[in-house]
């Protein structure tokens, strides 16, 4: 399976928003299969930007966790990520190069709030 940054946006939105310093009890991301949200879980875990138990099994069909809460990281890019106009931004400058690490969209999306500021570094 294929990481989807989309999809990774949307989990960390969604544990951001929610009352609770938990993430919700059942993560459902529209136009999303479990099995998707479980392996970016999983993803995010091994990233450091959520906490997560791993929930694979032998008759698993793809490797997955169930999402507790944001860490630090988390939070952190989910701040720059969360607007819309940034984000847009975001993809489109890296959508020239395809598939790009997850450094590089943490450090395009900090840059892009630094313009979006007034910010020159």
């Amino acid at each position: 399976m294929k990481r989807d940054m989309d999809l990774v946006r949307e989990i960390l939105k969604s544990i951001n928003e929610h009352t609770h310093g938990f993430a919700p009890r059942n993560l459902e991301i529209n136009g999303y299969t479990k099995e998707q949200i479980g392996y970016h879980c999983l993803l995010l875990h091994e990233a450091g930007l959520l906490e997560a138990t791993e929930s694979t099994t032998l008759s698993s069909s793809s490797p997955s966790a169930i999402p507790i809460r944001l860490t630090w990281h988390g939070h952190e890019f989910i701040d720059n990520a969360a607007n819309e106009k940034v984000w847009g931004e975001a993809k489109g400058a890296i959508a020239k190069l395809g598939d790009v690490s997850f450094s590089v969209w943490a450090s395009v999306l900090s840059e892009l709030v630094k313009q979006n500021l007034g910010i020159n570094s």
